[in-house]
């Protein structure tokens, strides 16, 4: 799994027009998935995502994670992440998983976020075409790939 993780002042996801999650101060996530992703892959995510200290403390040092701040955090489903633009100019996306394979996988990470956090992790809607929006705060953007743990 791979997740783009952005500290945001606010963030939102809509599709034709309504929104469907939003959040104020927190993290917006877009996350990847490849077909030998598992639960070991989201476990490992949580556990980072929840502890990665990102946020500021009282002397603007990061030193805080997103459950310090009292941050929230939305997710946003992204196959594209895992495109491969070797060849030619068209992107493929063969190392993305398949819907009938990522759709349980994302929502299994959402809710296995969610009991991690405490609280709800709004999301977009899988598979759709979708509008993000958002103020990033910093800016401050890390690559999580759940492969490749540093």
């Amino acid at each position: 799994m791979r997740v783009v993780l952005q500290r945001v002042r606010k963030a939102s996801v809509s599709v034709h027009g309504a929104v469907t999650g939003e959040i104020g101060p927190g993290l917006l996530l877009l996350v990847g998935i490849e077909p030998e992703d598992s639960p070991a892959d989201i476990d490992w995510l949580c556990r980072k995502i929840s502890l990665l200290r990102v946020f500021n403390d009282d002397a603007g040092v990061m030193n805080r994670s997103v459950m310090d701040a009292g941050g929230s955090v939305l997710a946003v489903s992204q196959f594209t992440l895992f495109a491969s633009t070797r060849k030619g100019n068209r992107p493929s996306y063969s190392r993305a998983a398949r819907p009938e394979i990522s759709r349980p996988l994302f929502d299994h990470f959402v809710a296995a976020l969610s009991a991690t956090l405490g609280r709800p992790v709004p999301t977009g809607v899988f598979g759709a075409d979708m509008q993000v929006a958002l103020v990033n705060d910093g800016p401050v953007t890390l690559i999580l790939d759940s492969r490749s743990p540093e």
